[in-house]
């Protein structure tokens, strides 16, 4: 089974994406967190996998698509949450965030046409972390201990993945929207989607 797995924070006002306030409300903020999660489903919808899972943190979930399931987040640290999401599943899996509304089809690895040589795909992210983590076995102690929202998160988690003896393929830098700069960086090459749609309308 192919799985992909979301994780996600309730979009709510003051809980999410509140380094965009200034320049954005934090009503607004929570808004374009809100149309990025969107964006991010309706990527994840038109794959060709078996299994969709939204991992959130937080209780007020967005409608999800048919073929989609709702998963709460545990407790601990961030690794600890990606951890036990990939140790629920069964089969080759990939974990991506909201924050990357910009990705297509075209950035992400195929599930079930691993070259030889690669164990596990992980794609860094420009401000040191990383967007996106693929594992053909998924196993969760290859994230748990790993250091979180740091410069060298995504240094950090490829050494862990090379010391489980995995051979590590690298994915195309991508930039998380965290501030008003990175949201600017990011907006060209969004499409017609939900967080296009709502930034147009807020200028």
């Amino acid at each position: 089974m192919t799985t992909v797995v979301v994780m996600a924070k309730e979009c709510r006002p003051g809980r999410v994406k509140t380094r965009l306030h200034p320049p954005f409300s934090l009503e607004r903020a929570a808004l374009i967190a809100e149309a990025s999660l969107q964006d991010t489903i309706t990527t994840v919808t038109d794959l060709a996998v078996d299994g969709r899972v939204l991992c959130l943190d937080g209780l007020a979930a967005p409608p999800l698509p048919a073929g989609w399931e709702l998963v709460l987040q545990g407790s601990g640290g961030l690794d600890e949450r990606i951890a036990a999401a990939l140790d629920a599943c069964d089969g080759p899996t990939l974990v991506i965030g909201m924050d990357t509304p910009q990705l297509t089809a075209a950035d992400l690895p195929s599930l079930t046409g691993w070259p030889d040589g690669v164990d596990a795909w992980l794609g860094p992210a420009t401000d040191g972390g990383f967007w996106a983590l693929a594992l053909r076995e998924p196993r969760g102690d290859v994230v748990r201990g790993v250091p979180m929202s740091r410069a060298d998160t995504g240094a950090r988690q490829r050494e862990s993945l090379e010391a489980a003896g995995l051979r590590v393929g690298m994915l195309a830098p991508m930039t998380d929207i965290d501030d008003a700069a990175s949201l600017r960086a990011v907006q060209p090459r969004l499409g017609d989607g939900h967080l296009s749609r709502l930034l147009r309308s807020m200028s």
